[in-house]
C-alpha cells in the first residue's frame, strides 16, 4: 500500500482539524475526506472508499460503534480504528465485537497514534486501555467468548443539541446552575431553562434518574 487513505469522523471539527493536521505531516498518509456523524461516514465512505476509518464512538445519527458494525458488514476491506476519550472495558468490548481492528484512546501520543494507523492499515490490530490479554486473545483471534455478554448499543430517539450535550456534562459533574452559567457564560436563568428542557426532553426528574438515562444511553 503505498498511500494509507483516510476518513475521519467525528462531531467536533477542532479534533478533526487536529488529527488531519497531524496526519498531513506524515508521508504515505492521505486524509481524502471528512464526517460530523455517523450517517455521514458511512456516505463517505461509499463515496470515496478509504482504506482505513478513524471514528469517535459518540456521535449524532449513528454512534461509533454502530458505524464499524456497519462497514464491516458492507465494507471488509476497509479498516476501523475507534479513537474514543473512553478508557472503559465495556467500550472496548463493544467495540471489538463490532468488529473495529483498533481502539486508541484520545490522549494517545503521537507517536502511538502512527503506530496504530500503519500497523491497522497493513492488516494488523491495535488495542490499548485497561483490557485484559484473555480477553483480547479471545475476540483478536476470533474465538468464542461466552463469557462476555454482548451488550445493545442503545441510541437515544431524539439529537440532544450541543447547548443541551454541554449541560448534560456538566450535571453529571454536580455542577449546579450558578456554576454551569460561569462556565458557559450564559446567564443563570438560562442555565436553569436548558437544564430543565434537557431533563423533559430525557423524561427523568432528579440527578439519580438523569444519570442512570445517560448511562443507558453511553451519553458520558
Amino acid at each position: 500500500m503505498s498511500v494509507i487513505k483516510v476518513v475521519l469522523a467525528d462531531d467536533h471539527e477542532l479534533v478533526r482539524d487536529g488529527i488531519r493536521a497531524l496526519l498531513e505531516d506524515q508521508t504515505g498518509i492521505e486524509v481524502i475526506d471528512e464526517a460530523s456523524n455517523g450517517k455521514q461516514a458511512l456516505e463517505v465512505i461509499e463515496k470515496v472508499k478509504p482504506h482505513v476509518l478513524i471514528v469517535d464512538i459518540r456521535m449524532p445519527e449513528m454512534n461509533g460503534i454502530e458505524v464499524v458494525s456497519a462497514v464491516n458488514s458492507k465494507f471488509n476491506d476497509i479498516k476501523t480504528l475507534v479513537l474514543s476519550m473512553h478508557d472503559s472495558e465495556e467500550y472496548v468490548v463493544q467495540s471489538i465485537q463490532a468488529g473495529a481492528d483498533g481502539y486508541l484512546l484520545k490522549g494517545a501520543s503521537k507517536e502511538e497514534f502512527l503506530k496504530a494507523l500503519n500497523k491497522i492499515a497493513s492488516g494488523g490490530k491495535y488495542f490499548t486501555g485497561d483490557v485484559s490479554a484473555i480477553i483480547m486473545n479471545n475476540f483478536v483471534s476470533g474465538a468464542k467468548s461466552a463469557t462476555i455478554p454482548k451488550k445493545e448499543v442503545k441510541v437515544l430517539p431524539f439529537k440532544l443539541t450541543k447547548r443541551e450535550k454541554q449541560i448534560l456534562s456538566l450535571v453529571l459533574e454536580l455542577k449546579n446552575n450558578k456554576d454551569i452559567a460561569e462556565e458557559l457564560q450564559i446567564s443563570k436563568r438560562t442555565a436553569e431553562v436548558h437544564r430543565f428542557n434537557l431533563m423533559k426532553k430525557l423524561e427523568v426528574s432528579n440527578l439519580k434518574e438523569l444519570t442512570d438515562k445517560a448511562k443507558e444511553y453511553q451519553l458520558f
